[in-house]
């Protein structure tokens, strides 16, 4: 039996980084190019910098960034110094970021100065005392931060070796309610992706440190070149660089807060990329309608990745047309990782089918493990390497790990039926929570912001199904006699309140909405009615 690998995501780049400091590691379409001896350097440049203001292991710092180099960078200083990294969602208002600073408590906050005044704001009304570091992109800078480049300046020894206990932590709403953060050890996060680093790349799993190291020394630079153009606010981007890392590969970084497909064609066409993460159909679709406008070929691009979203076989085609590749779709969460994937080497394997990782189980209402019985109805689980639950959440936690038998598990509420050769029908899950383009949308949320506009007495918020974003949010509204109001006004209205993807793309205008004795409403009904008058609507 091999032995339990027992590092860090940071222990293998500080590795490579010493035996291989000039290999390539970051690289932006301005030109701008990290080695890995540079990417540890400034590492260890912020790290010292936190050190010396005061956190120690286990202080979380708030990263609010799109994807640029200062993300990774500021990933391997709190993962090598033992803090714990927090990613914020940047498309937040500040009363939502807000409510992020309050429950983790961050004593340090990495941001972009065009997220300014977001920060500023969300910061006096969480009353937060943290220390800035800002990041030049536009705007004017903050008299209260420090430069980026000041605070990586300095120098300092980065610990040998992570700290045993060190945390990343990572906000989902999970299957119901606010967002929660989701607490990774770190060695678990690693150990939990040895299959996607390793196997996925057709390489054999490190027994250890210097295992990873060699491996990835070994590994050429042109088999993996990462372009994630997701956000690494969002689990799928982040894990895939972070893994690309792993192996010693170069990440693309688009350094833009907005999905640009033409320039995202273009970089992978000058890089060579190998490998593009999209967000299913929302980032796919207008990725292929750039390559197919701009006529491209991207004859070294072997895989494109997406997870947690709708991926369509029509778009799925139309990639396969583009290259040699194969498409990996995943079934993942924040919570536990991967649990399955639908793998298609050609436009002819599309749909494909979902098939377990290796670790991945299916259990069902009693509590049985069902995965070698097709035809049975159950939930996606993994044992073993999973999170130690969520922050500050004692009754989710222990909703979503589960002890069964003995054995905890995680159990993020995908529901499968199970068919043959630990083959699955991936069923949905259990949950009113909306998926639009990546984003997770909570109906209670929406519902409130409508409900207090002075027009309003009564709204429920459903998803419906959508070609490009999985789902879109729509709401049902009645008006309050003698008052009026449009889709526009309404969805204007929310844009103000909350983030601008949670407001209602479609407003359906009702007399009333039909309740039980208890107050509750038919959802499932409610939310085909919607789905037939908006698709009636648009056959009109």
């Amino acid at each position: 039996m091999r032995p339990v690998f027992d590092g860090g995501f940071s222990d293998v780049w500080q590795g490579i980084a010493r035996v291989a400091p000039d290999r390539e590691a970051l690289a932006t379409p301005s030109g701008h190019r990290w080695t890995y001896g540079r990417f540890a350097r400034e590492a260890r440049g912020l790290g010292a910098y936190l050190t010396e203001q005061g956190l120690r292991p286990g202080d979380r710092v708030g990263i609010v960034l799109y994807n640029r180099p200062e993300f990774l960078v500021t990933m391997f200083a709190c993962l090598a110094y033992g803090f714990t990294p927090v990613p914020m969602n940047f498309r937040y208002r500040s009363i939502e970021l807000a409510g992020l600073l309050m429950d983790s408590e961050p004593r340090a906050l990495v941001y972009t100065r065009s997220f300014r005044p977001l920060v500023d704001d969300a910061v006096e009304i969480a009353h937060s005392a943290t220390a800035l570091i800002e990041v030049a992109d536009e705007g004017v800078a903050s008299p209260a931060a420090v430069g980026w480049d000041d605070a990586v300046a300095g120098d300092g020894t980065m610990p040998e070796r992570a700290p045993a206990d060190g945390e990343m932590w990572i906000y989902t709403g999970g299957t119901t309610g606010r967002p929660k953060a989701v607490r990774w050890r770190v060695v678990d996060m690693f150990r939990s992706k040895l299959f996607s680093i390793y196997d996925m790349n057709g390489l054999e799993q490190p027994a250890d440190v210097d295992e990873a190291v060699a491996a990835a020394v070994r590994y050429q630079r042109t088999q993996l070149v990462n372009l994630p153009l997701a956000p690494f606010m969002h689990g799928t981007a982040l894990s895939l660089a972070i893994n690309a890392l792993a192996v010693g590969g170069l990440v693309l970084i688009t350094s833009s807060p907005r999905f640009d497909p033409e320039a995202a064609v273009r970089l992978a066409i000058r890089e060579d990329a190998t490998q593009i993460v999209v967000a299913g159909d929302a980032v796919a679709i207008p990725l292929v309608d750039a390559a197919e406008r701009m006529n491209a070929a991207l004859p070294l691009l072997t895989s494109v990745v997406s997870s947690g979203m709708r991926f369509s076989a029509p778009t799925k085609r139309r990639l396969h047309r583009l290259g040699d590749l194969v498409i990996q779709d995943i079934i993942a969460s924040s919570e536990g990782g991967g649990f399955a994937v639908t793998v298609t080497r050609s436009a002819d394997e599309v749909p494909g089918r979902a098939r377990l990782y290796p670790d991945a189980v299916v259990i069902d209402e009693t509590g049985r493990p069902v995965a070698d019985e097709p035809g049975t109805r159950g939930m996606l689980a993994r044992a073993g390497a999973i999170p130690l639950g969520y922050f500050r959440d004692e009754e989710k936690t222990a909703a979503a790990f589960p002890t069964i038998g003995g054995v905890r598990y995680v159990m993020p509420g995908d529901w499968v039926i199970v068919e043959d050769d630990r083959h699955v029908e991936f069923l949905g899950r259990g949950s009113a929570v909306i998926n639009t383009g990546g984003e997770k949308v909570y109906p209670d949320e929406v519902e409130d912001a409508l409900l207090s506009h002075p027009a309003v007495q009564d709204a429920i918020v459903v998803g419906v199904p959508d070609e490009r974003f999985g789902e879109i949010v729509a709401a049902l509204v009645v008006l309050r006699d003698g008052q009026e109001a449009t889709q526009a006004d309404l969805a204007g209205y929310v844009g103000e309140r909350i983030a601008a993807y949670k407001k209602p793309r479609a407003v359906v205008f009702r007399a009333s909405i039909p309740r039980g004795v208890s107050g509750k409403v038919d959802m499932a009904r409610l939310r085909a009615e919607v789905a037939d008058e908006l698709q009636q609507d648009a056959h009109a």
